[in-house]
């Protein structure tokens, strides 16, 4: 595994045989954005950009994603705290949906420094995981309820 984000979207370009420049094209993004990145001058990029990037190279997704930060590789969500046991991969898909969000987050007009951000993300990763496990139970206590009522 690599030390940094950019090691390794340096990695997956070079095994591709692609130039900087070819992927920014492929990818529908800035060489300079992919540079930066790179020699770790830019933090790792939004989930929709490493989208792109998956795309234009071949590269999982989901790989991608976690080498970023943003998805649980091995069960430990972005946070540190663990995936429940409970999350099937269509709530790991929603929840990588859910971080796909591209605008910029705000307050009173002014973007948010690094810090508020994650806390922001944070508190979202937490409310995300017992809403779903919340819906899990509604669904659950609504079949024993009908026990006649097919799933």
């Amino acid at each position: 595994m690599t030390d940094t984000f950019g090691e390794y979207l340096k990695q997956i370009r070079e095994a591709k045989g692609l130039s900087i420049n070819q992927l920014a094209s492929l990818a529908g993004i800035s060489g300079s954005q992919i540079s930066r990145i790179e020699n770790g001058l830019r933090g790792v990029p939004k989930p929709a950009t490493l989208r792109k990037i998956a795309d234009a190279t071949g590269a999982s997704y989901d790989q991608l994603m976690g080498q970023a930060g943003y998805l649980p590789e091995q069960g430990i969500s972005s946070n540190g705290s663990p995936v429940p046991d409970w999350a099937t991969s269509k709530d790991k898909r929603d929840f990588r949906k859910m971080l796909e969000d591209d605008g910029e987050l705000m307050f009173d007009g002014i973007p948010l420094n690094k810090e508020d951000k994650q806390r922001i993300k944070d508190v979202l990763t937490g409310l995300f995981w017992e809403a779903k496990q919340m819906n899990k139970r509604k669904k659950s206590d609504h079949h024993s309820d009908n026990p006649d009522q097919s799933v």
